[in-house]
C-alpha cells in the first residue's frame, strides 16, 4: 500500500459528486428544488447538446452577493444551521451538496440578483474554481450549465442515449410541477416545449394541463386528516376502472417531496385490492403531510428515500384515505367553535374508519416491506354523539335521490341498457349483483343461513378435508354449516340464505377452486365466492322489474366500478359518438 495523502478539492467535490449527481437529471432535480425554495413563481428549464447543457432560470429571492462564494463551497447551505434543524427539514435542499457537485463535473455561470440590490452578480466557475462580478439581471437566478462531465469521460461512457436521459429529466420536471401547482413551469428540448404549466394554484386543474381531461375525469379526491397525530393526505387517485398497465404513475409526496416509497406504495396496493384486475394499476397522485420530525429524509444524498418514527401508523393512515376518497367519503368542515366549545373537544379522539389493523414488518436485511394479507377492509360506519367523545373525520356526500333509471332492455341477456341524458350505459348484469352482494357480506356482522333439511354428500381429498376442517369457523362466520360424516365426506347442515337455491356441490367446488394456492386469503374468497354465486348469471333473461332492483342495488355501492375480481362493471358510450356513427351532430 502506499502513503497516505490528502485529496485535493477538486478531486474530494468529484468523487462526491458521484452520490449526489448521478446524470444529468439529478443536476436539474438540484437546481429545480433550489428554485423552488427561493419561492420562485416561474421556472424555466431548458436542455440542448444531448442533456449535457442545462440552463434553469427563475423568479426567486437570488442570492445575496456576498453568499455567492460561499454558495458553491462545500457543504454550504442557507437551510439548516444546527443539529436540531436536521430533525425538522421543510426545504427540498438542505445538505448544501449539490452546487459545489456540479461544478466539478461541469462549466457553470450563474446570473443572480436580490430584490434589495439594483445589480446583479455573475459567476463563472471551472474545475471547482469560483470567478465573481457584478452585472445587470433581473431579479432571481439563472444557472447555465455547460458540458456536463467534460472532464469524467468514464460518466460520460455509461450515459443512456440523449433520449433516455431526457426522458429522466421529464419525469423530474414533471412531477415537481404536479404538486407545485402555484408555480409555472417549462421545459425546453433544442428550443422545443415540451412541459408547460401556467400556475393554476390548483391541483385538479394543474393535473389536467399536464395531462389531460381524460385523466382527471377518472379521478376521486382524497382528503384526510388526523390532527392527534399531525398527519394529512390529500390529492386524487383513480376510479377503479381507469387503470395503468404500470406503477409508473403512482405520484407520491411527502411534504411535496417526491419519494420512491415502498410503504406507501403497499398501501395503494392494499386499498385497491380486489377492485382492479392483476396487472393494472391506479393513476395516483398524493401528499402526506407528517411532521418533520417524524420522518427522516436525510437517508440518501438523493433525497428519495424516507424513513417513519410510526412505520404501521402511516401505511394505514394512507390506506384508509384512499378507501375513504374511493368510496366518496370527505371530511366535514369544521363550524366555528367558541372558547367553551374548544376547551371541551381538545381531548376528543379522532374516529377511524372501521378496519382490521394491517401489520407491517420491515425485514431489516433487505430492506423489504411486507404486509399481511389476511386483511378485511371494511366501510367506514356511522358517526357516533359527542357523548361516547369520539368524531368522525368523513362524511358521506349527500346527493341528491336518483331518479330512476330509464332501462331500454337487455342484450344477449347478459348486459343491461341504461337510456342517459347524455349517452348509452351498458352494464354487465351478473358483475353489477355481485359488487352488491360483496358489500352487503362485507357489512354484515352475522350473515343469515338457510337450513337445509337434505344435503347431498360431499366428497373432498384427504388435503381439501383438513383445510376445512382446520376453518370451520371461517365458513360459519359466512353463514355454512358444514358437518363431516366421515374422514372424507361432508354434508351442508346449512348455507347463506342467498345461496339457497344454489346446488352445495357447485359452492364448494368454486370455494375450493378459488383458495386453492392462496390459504392466507381464505376469508375473502369464501366472501367472493358467495357474493359471486349468488348473483344473477350471464345469459340469463330478465324481466324490466329485475334489471331495474339489480341496477337500483348497484346504485348504492360504495365502490360502483368494478366487481371484486377488478373487472369493470359499466362502460358509458357518449351520444356524440354514438351520432358520429351515423354522421349526425347530435
Amino acid at each position: 500500500m502506499g502513503r497516505i495523502k490528502q485529496l485535493s478539492k477538486h478531486l474530494i467535490n468529484q468523487i462526491a459528486a458521484g452520490e449526489v449527481i448521478e446524470r444529468p437529471a439529478s443536476v436539474v432535480k438540484e437546481l429545480v428544488e433550489n428554485s423552488i425554495d427561493a419561492g420562485a413563481t416561474k421556472i424555466s428549464v431548458e436542455i440542448t447538446n444531448e442533456c449535457r447543457n442545462i440552463r434553469v432560470a427563475d423568479n426567486g429571492s437570488g442570492i445575496h452577493p456576498d453568499d455567492i462564494l460561499l454558495a458553491f463551497s462545500k457543504h454550504a447551505t442557507s437551510k439548516i444551521s444546527s443539529d436540531e434543524d436536521l430533525f425538522a427539514i421543510d426545504t427540498l435542499g438542505f445538505r448544501g451538496e449539490a452546487l459545489s457537485s456540479i461544478i466539478s463535473i461541469s462549466k457553470l455561470s450563474c446570473t443572480t440578483r436580490t430584490k434589495d440590490f439594483e445589480t446583479g452578480t455573475k459567476v463563472t466557475c471551472e474545475n471547482s474554481e469560483v470567478n465573481q462580478i457584478k452585472t445587470g439581471c433581473a431579479v432571481g437566478t439563472i444557472m447555465d450549465i455547460k458540458d456536463l462531465f467534460y472532464n469524467i469521460p468514464a460518466r460520460l461512457k455509461f450515459l443512456r442515449n440523449s433520449n433516455t436521459e431526457f426522458s429522466y429529466i421529464q419525469e423530474i420536471v414533471q412531477s415537481l410541477a404536479i404538486i407545485n401547482p402555484q408555480i409555472a413551469f417549462e421545459l425546453k428540448k433544442n428550443g422545443k416545449t415540451v412541459l408547460k404549466t401556467t400556475a393554476q394554484q390548483d391541483l385538479k386543474r394543474n393535473l389536467k394541463e399536464i395531462f389531460s381531461s381524460n385523466v382527471t375525469d377518472n379521478l376521486k379526491e382524497v382528503l384526510k386528516t388526523d390532527n392527534l397525530a399531525g398527519l394529512k393526505i390529500s390529492g386524487y387517485v383513480s376510479t377503479p376502472d381507469f387503470t395503468r398497465s404500470s406503477k409508473k404513475d403512482y405520484h407520491i409526496y411527502i411534504n411535496s417531496r417526491t419519494v420512491k416509497c415502498p410503504i406507501f406504495q403497499k398501501a395503494i396496493d392494499m386499498a385497491y385490492k380486489n377492485l382492479i384486475a392483476g396487472g393494472k394499476y391506479p393513476f395516483v397522485v398524493l401528499n402526506l403531510e407528517i411532521p418533520p420530525s417524524d420522518v427522516d429524509v436525510n437517508v440518501h444524498p438523493t433525497k428519495k428515500e424516507v424513513r417513519y418514527k410510526n412505520i404501521n401508523q402511516v401505511f394505514n393512515f394512507v390506506m384508509s384515505g384512499i378507501i375513504g376518497g374511493l368510496a366518496n367519503y370527505k371530511e366535514t368542515p369544521k363550524a366555528p367553535q367558541s372558547e367553551t366549545q374548544q376547551s371541551l373537544t381538545e381531548n376528543i379522539v379522532e374516529f377511524k374508519p372501521k378496519q382490521q389493523t394491517v401489520d407491517l414488518f420491515l425485514d431489516k436485511k433487505n430492506d423489504e416491506i411486507s404486509v399481511r394479507d389476511d386483511v378485511r377492509i371494511y366501510p367506514p360506519i356511522q358517526p357516533k354523539t359527542m357523548e361516547t367523545e369520539q368524531k368522525q373525520i368523513f362524511a358521506p356526500i349527500e346527493k341528491e335521490p336518483e331518479p330512476e333509471d330509464n332501462i331500454i332492455g337487455q342484450y344477449k341477456n347478459t348486459y343491461i341498457l341504461i337510456e342517459l341524458e347524455d349517452g348509452l350505459e351498458i352494464v354487465d348484469q351478473h358483475i353489477a349483483e355481485e359488487r352488491y352482494f360483496y358489500e352487503k357480506l362485507q357489512a354484515e356482522k352475522q350473515v343469515t343461513s338457510q337450513l337445509l333439511f337434505i344435503s347431498d354428500v360431499l366428497s373432498v381429498s384427504a388435503t381439501e378435508a383438513e383445510l376445512i376442517k382446520e376453518n370451520l369457523d371461517k365458513f360459519e362466520k359466512f353463514g355454512y354449516g358444514i358437518e363431516f360424516t366421515s374422514d372424507n365426506e361432508l354434508i351442508f347442515r346449512k348455507v347463506p340464505q342467498m345461496l339457497a337455491k344454489v346446488n352445495p356441490k357447485e359452492i364448494l367446488s368454486d370455494i375450493l377452486e378459488n383458495i386453492e394456492g392462496d390459504l392466507d386469503n381464505l376469508e375473502e374468497n369464501i366472501l367472493k365466492t358467495t357474493a359471486c354465486k349468488a348473483s344473477v348469471k350471464a345469459g340469463q333473461r330478465l324481466s324490466l322489474w329485475q334489471m331495474q332492483e339489480i341496477i337500483k342495488k348497484w346504485r348504492t355501492t360504495k365502490l360502483p366500478y368494478t366487481c371484486p375480481h377488478g373487472r369493470p362493471i359499466t362502460k358509458i358510450i357518449p351520444h356524440k359518438e354514438l351520432a358520429s356513427w351515423f354522421q349526425r351532430n347530435a
